[in-house]
């Protein structure tokens, strides 16, 4: 095996090179000078038999075989790392880092996290939400929760949760304004997010109602703020289900037309490559997909 190993200081200086997309800065983060970069990435290159950065004034930027080595010696580093901490911390509680979108996580997700953690005391869940894709957040994470399926290279991802739309309202607001049909939306005002901008037109379409105007219509940045004007009265949103099922059994919103029921994109659970032969991360899937399973979830794991 050893012979069939590239230098492995060499195989550092090009995964921080790449990363940072500069000698330079990957100098700056291994301590050592940009010629001893620029000397490492010369040698594993003269090793490979292949180019793997294009430079040009003083610029450089991977080939195509040099993105696709990189995604393989990432994972084969992020496989030594793990590998190398849990051998360090073996006693340890064990930190689960999971990366969520905000709505998914104050609806569905938080609500059931005590049942994890009674069932397996002995790891530590530390939930992050954001918005943005994986490629972009500034943190690493053991375990991203996105709308999917999606294209996520590098990691391996599963569809867990199925999701369906239907127009919800706070009782108080339907008592006031009864919803019988798709055409009594025109006397309420609808919620809408930035995030989900052809919801309500959609629904209205396969309604048969496209050109349905409501008496008001209210924008808000974030879903979870639409969400939340709903239970308040303020109006109608388009709510996910089975996200919102304990706001229905509660009564704290009603569902007052049954159909259409658009399907849209469900939620993926997404992990690094890596992070796969890490019996704790197989612990939390299957968790989630068990609490999704009622939902019918459907879908197999994917590079």
């Amino acid at each position: 095996m050893t012979a069939t190993l590239p230098p492995l200081n060499a195989l550092r200086a090009f995964e921080a090179a790449a990363r940072l997309e500069s000698f330079s800065a990957a100098a700056g983060e291994l301590f050592v000078t940009h010629g001893a970069v620029s000397k490492q990435i010369k040698q594993l290159e003269d090793w490979l038999g292949v180019p793997l950065f294009e430079r040009s004034g003083g610029r450089v930027k991977l080939t195509e075989v040099g993105w696709r080595y990189l995604v393989q010696v990432q994972d084969g580093l992020d496989i030594i790392a793990n590998a190398t901490a849990q051998l360090r911390q073996p006693d340890r509680q064990r930190r689960i880092v999971i990366n969520s979108i905000p709505t998914f996580a104050m609806f569905w997700l938080l609500p059931r996290l005590g049942e994890f953690q009674r069932e397996h005391p002995d790891i530590e869940l530390r939930l992050m939400t954001s918005d943005r894709d994986i490629s972009r957040l500034d943190a690493p994470f053991d375990l991203a929760i996105r709308r999917g399926p999606g294209d996520w290279p590098g990691h391996v991802s599963k569809p867990f949760l199925e999701e369906r739309e239907l127009p919800l309202c706070a009782p108080s607001l339907l008592e006031r304004l009864p919803i019988h049909t798709p055409q009594d939306l025109a006397q309420h005002t609808l919620l809408q997010a930035d995030t989900r901008p052809t919801a309500w037109q959609r629904w209205l379409t396969l309604a048969g109602v496209p050109e349905l105007k409501p008496a008001a219509t209210q924008q808000f940045g974030h879903f979870y703020l639409a969400l939340r004007a709903a239970m308040n009265g303020l109006g109608v949103v388009l709510g996910p289900l089975p996200m919102m099922q304990a706001e229905l059994d509660a009564g704290t919103l009603v569902a007052p037309l049954q159909e259409p029921s658009v399907v849209v994109r469900g939620y993926c659970w997404i992990t690094p490559r890596a992070a796969t032969h890490d019996p704790t991360i197989h612990v939390l899937t299957r968790w989630l997909e068990q609490q999704a399973s009622h939902t019918g979830l459907s879908g197999t794991a994917t590079p």
